[in-house]
Parts: C-alpha cells; sequence; structure tokens
C-alpha cells in the first residue's frame, strides 16, 4: 500500500475562515493545555500521561462553563492532536526530536482531519460545520482519502495536505 501527500490550495469562504479560526484555537489551546497537564503529571508521578488519558479528559472540559467552546470544533480535530502530542513525546525520548513545545497563535497554524473527507468535483467536503471548501485541485485524487491536514500560513493563505 502506497501513501501519496498532495498540497492543494483551498479558498473557504468568510464564514469558514470564521470557522476554521475557531478550530485552529481548540488545537492550539489543546495542544498547550495538554502539554502543560503532561508537564504537571511527570513531576507529581514520574510518568507522563498516555493518548487515552488525554482523550478522556476532552468530553470533561467541553462540559465546563469555562471551556464549552470547545464543543465547536469538530472532536476528531482534538483527537488527533492528542495522538500527534503523544508522538511528539515519543520521538523526543527516542532521540529524534526536541521536547515539545507550546504553540503560539503567531506562525503557521494547522488541524488535521484523520477521516470523513471526501473530494466533490474542484471542493474538498470536510465532516461538521466546515462543509464544501473550493480548492485548486492540480491532480487526481486517485485512491481513498486518508488524512487531511488544514494550514494557514502567517500570509492567510490555507493549504490542504491531503494523504491519500
Amino acid at each position: 500500500m502506497i501513501h501519496l501527500s498532495l498540497k492543494v490550495r483551498i479558498y473557504p469562504s468568510c464564514e469558514q475562515v470564521i470557522t476554521l479560526a475557531q478550530h485552529f484555537g481548540s488545537a492550539r489551546w489543546w495542544w498547550n493545555y495538554a502539554l502543560n497537564k503532561c508537564i504537571e503529571t511527570y513531576k507529581e508521578t514520574g510518568k507522563g500521561l498516555t493518548r487515552s488519558a488525554m482523550n478522556s479528559m476532552l468530553p470533561r472540559l467541553k462540559r465546563e462553563e469555562e471551556t464549552q467552546w470547545l464543543k465547536e470544533c469538530h472532536s476528531q480535530v482534538l483527537q488527533s492532536v492528542s495522538l500527534n502530542l503523544s508522538r511528539a513525546y515519543l520521538n523526543f525520548f527516542a532521540g529524534r526530536a526536541k521536547y515539545p513545545r507550546f504553540k503560539s497563535k503567531f506562525g503557521r497554524q494547522s488541524i488535521q482531519y484523520p477521516q470523513k473527507v471526501k473530494q466533490v468535483e474542484s471542493f474538498l467536503k470536510f465532516p461538521g460545520k466546515l462543509g464544501l471548501v473550493k480548492a485548486k485541485i492540480h491532480r487526481r485524487l486517485d485512491g481513498e482519502i486518508k488524512t487531511v491536514t488544514v494550514s494557514m500560513t502567517p500570509s492567510g493563505k490555507y493549504y490542504a495536505s491531503v494523504l491519500v
């Protein structure tokens, strides 16, 4: 099985830009919150948090009044943040990467949709509130779409990296 990645430019509408900004913010907040919890847990117990332990904190956070806005973000986007953080720790302890750092709202922003993204003509159809987003697809997407990473550059351009 061969995985191919294709980076395409996407052109979200004004409402979709607002939704993406909320999702970027939620994902960044969750990364920073989970990283802080991992650091605190390690200081207290000498052990870090597993991905499933991080994911089990999400439903409680979504119910709390001050973090109810996390409900607006697609749940799988937040779960993929947990996966990326646990991988970052694995890579750090294996000597392949530096220690995970907190994320800033300045610079490149990105989120991942791990499933249920489809191509509809010259659009990408995302699950949840995002819906159909116009895309400049310059090659055919042959095969099943696995993961789509949506990113925004500091200059405000939006891209989707599609893993097929």
